[in-house]
């Protein structure tokens, strides 16, 4: 199925089992990575899953979203991904973040980037899609 980048909302839900979310991300991640999928991440989804627990403290759960982050492919932000960034906010009003997102999976190739962002449905050509 090829490199799918994943979006931090995501993470959220499999690593703190959202009560909507949680079970049917961590089947479906474990789906695509048994037909064999890539599942990816980039720095900017280590920091903003990171946040919450450092901020709050909560050990037990930085160790869970760091275990889950490291079976996963972290994939590099060279300048060409900020450049992207840059120009995906211009044209179409993204914020900082969610242009890093795409722009990253665009970087990189990826077959899909999982989301639940509306935003970035509308402005992807169909590389996000709905989880």
């Amino acid at each position: 199925m090829g490199l799918i980048y994943l979006d931090s909302c995501l993470l959220v839900y499999a690593v703190e089992d959202d009560p909507v979310f949680g079970s049917a991300t961590r089947e479906r991640l474990s789906r695509a990575a048994a037909q064999g999928s890539r599942l990816a991440i980039s720095p900017l989804v280590r920091l903003e899953c990171l946040v919450g627990p450092m901020k709050s403290g909560d050990r037990a759960l930085r160790l869970r979203y760091e275990r889950a982050m490291s079976l996963l492919h972290l994939l590099d932000m060279p300048a060409a991904v900020y450049d992207g960034a840059a120009e995906l906010r211009a044209l179409h009003g993204l914020r900082t973040p969610d242009a890093l997102h795409l722009a990253c999976a665009q970087h990189h190739g990826c077959v899909a980037l999982w989301t639940q962002d509306d935003r970035l449905h509308r402005v992807s050509h169909g590389l996000a899609v709905g989880f």
